[in-house]
C-alpha cells in the first residue's frame, strides 16, 4: 500500500514537480516548505519530497540522488520516485540533469532542451507493468514537446547571461556510473546524439506510464571524451561547471513554473495510459489493482 506522512499539519498536492539532478539538491527560492515522506509499492523514493511555494505556486521538489548525493544513477529508485509524485497529483515534471556534449556547438554552461532520447541502460526496471497487467505506451515522442517549448521560452524570459540554450536535441542515456570510453563517445556521435547523461531513462518512460508530462532541462558540463582539444570528462570538472549553472537553472525553472500554471498545456502524456492499457482493470487481481492504484485511469 502507498502511505504518506507529511511532517506538518498541512496536507497538499502539487500539479508541478521538479526533479533535481547532480548539483541541484534544493530550490533556494522555495518558501513555506514542508517535507513529505511517501512509501510506495516500489519502495521508498530517493528522499523526502519537499512541497513548497515558488512565486506563490505550490510545487514538489525531489532530489534524484538523495541529499548528499548517495545514489548512483543505477541505484536511483525511479519507479518509487515517479509513483510518489503521481500520488501527490503531479501532472508535469521538469527534470534537471547534468550532461556531456557530443557536439562542438554545445558547450559547457549551455543548456539543452532535448526532444528525443536513446536508451542504452541495461540494468534498470523501466516499467510499472508486468505481473498481472500489460500496457504498451507510445514513446515515439518521449518528452513532452509542449513543456519543452515552455522551457525554451522560460530560458529567454530568465535573461541568462552565460552560455546559450539549444532545443530539439537527442539525449543518449548510458548506464554509468563510469563515463564513456572514447570509442563509445564517437559511436554515440555517429548515432547523431547531441548530449549524454545517465539518469533520464527510465525516468521518462515511467513518467509516460504515469500519464505525467515530462521534459528535461539539461545542463552541459563537459565534452565527454570525444573532443580532440578538450580534456576528458572527470567528476570534479563536471561538478565545477554544474555548480556555476545551478543558479541559472533555478531562474529558468521559476519562469517555466509560471508559464505552466498560466497555460495548463494538455500533453499527449496525460492520456497515454488510457490508450495503452491492454489488460482490462476488471481482469487484474486485487493485488495488482492495489499496486497500480495511483496509475490506473
Amino acid at each position: 500500500m502507498t502511505s504518506i506522512e507529511i511532517e506538518s499539519t498541512v496536507r497538499n498536492t502539487a500539479d508541478i514537480a521538479i526533479i533535481g539532478g547532480s548539483g541541484l539538491y534544493q530550490m533556494q527560492d522555495l518558501t513555506n516548505k514542508r517535507s513529505v515522506k511517501i512509501e510506495t509499492p516500489y519502495g521508498d523514493p530517493s528522499d523526502s519530497i519537499v512541497l513548497g511555494e515558488l512565486n506563490g505556486v505550490t510545487v514538489a521538489f525531489l532530489t534524484r540522488h538523495g541529499q548528499g548525493h548517495r545514489l548512483t544513477p543505477s541505484e536511483v529508485p525511479y519507479r518509487a520516485n515517479i509513483y510518489a509524485l503521481k500520488t501527490l497529483g503531479v501532472r508535469y515534471i521538469v527534470s534537471v540533469s547534468a550532461v556531456g556534449s557530443l557536439q562542438e556547438t554545445l558547450k559547457p554552461l549551455d543548456m539543452v532542451i532535448p526532444n528525443q532520447m536513446i536508451d542504452m541502460t541495461k540494468q534498470r526496471v523501466s516499467t510499472f507493468f508486468g505481473e498481472g497487467a500489460v500496457a504498451h505506451v507510445s514513446m515515439a515522442d518521449p518528452l513532452c514537446l509542449k513543456i519543452a517549448d515552455i522551457l525554451r521560452r522560460a530560458y529567454d524570459k530568465a535573461g541568462i547571461a552565460d552560455g546559450q540554450c539549444h532545443a530539439k536535441a537527442t539525449y543518449v542515456c548510458i548506464e554509468g556510473p563510469q563515463f564513456s570510453t572514447r570509442a563509445e563517445s564517437h559511436w554515440y556521435r555517429q548515432m547523431q546524439a547531441h548530449i549524454i547523461g545517465m539518469t533520464n531513462m527510465p525516468e521518462a518512460k515511467l513518467a509516460r506510464e504515469a500519464s505525467i508530462a515530462y521534459a528535461t532541462l539539461a545542463l552541459v558540463t563537459d565534452f565527454d571524451c570525444w573532443h580532440p582539444n578538450e580534456e576528458a570528462v572527470s567528476a570534479d570538472y563536471a561538478i565545477q561547471n554544474l555548480m556555476k549553472n545551478a543558479d541559472n537553472a533555478q531562474q529558468v525553472i521559476k519562469q517555466a513554473v509560471a508559464l505552466i500554471v498560466d497555460e495548463q498545456p494538455r500533453s499527449i502524456a496525460h492520456t497515454a495510459l488510457s490508450q495503452a492499457l491492454v489488460t482490462p482493470v476488471a481482469a487484474m487481481s486485487a493485488e495488482t489493482r492495489t499496486r497500480l492504484a495511483a496509475l490506473l485511469p
